[in-house]
């Protein structure tokens, strides 16, 4: 049987030299390796005691929803601003060229509830400072982040301090 590992195409010198990107997309493209990944994801959450999976666009979907199915969780989405219909509440952070906006229906998450964000990667961990900010601001506690893949070289880890975080593929660079 293969390692989910086999399934990701790592490709040298993208966006600029010295970078090795990890595409997810190669997971996806294989029954194995989708399903994998979702049962990897939900084997992280068999001891784990939360009320809903919130997912950030869009890669977060792709996890996070199966995983929702299988365990019988409702699914959160978080999205980039303007996208969601009903009112929102909404987190900018900074990104490596610039700024982000992101969003979350206001009503969607109720005070005390145990929440699990699922999303394919952690890199410097900006973006789920941001979901859980979001998350936090409706009353939300987060009680584990679960992501496909990890750059540890760019420590996320540590910009999520104070919060559980595992993932199914670890690479020690950038």
């Amino acid at each position: 049987m293969a390692d989910l590992k086999d399934y990701v195409v790592s490709i040298p010198d993208f966006p600029q030299p010295g970078i090795i990107f990890r595409d997810v997309t190669s997971i996806l493209q294989h029954a194995d390796g989708l399903k994998m990944s979702v049962d990897g994801i939900v084997d992280l959450l068999k001891d784990v005691d939360f009320d809903v999976i919130v997912g950030p666009e869009s890669r977060g979907f792709i996890f996070g929803v199966p995983v929702a199915y299988v365990l019988n969780k409702p699914f959160i989405p978080i999205r980039k601003k303007g996208k969601l219909p009903r009112e929102t509440i909404e987190e900018s952070y900074d990104l490596e060229y610039g700024k982000a906006t992101i969003e979350i229906h206001k009503d969607s998450i109720k005070p005390g509830q145990k929440v699990v964000v699922v999303d394919d990667l952690i890199a410097t961990g900006g973006t789920s400072k941001a979901n859980i900010k979001l998350i936090e601001r409706l009353g939300g506690t987060v009680v584990k982040l679960c992501f496909v893949m990890e750059l540890a070289g760019l420590n996320g880890r540590k910009t999520l301090e104070g919060y559980e975080v595992e993932s199914l593929i670890r690479y020690e660079g950038k």
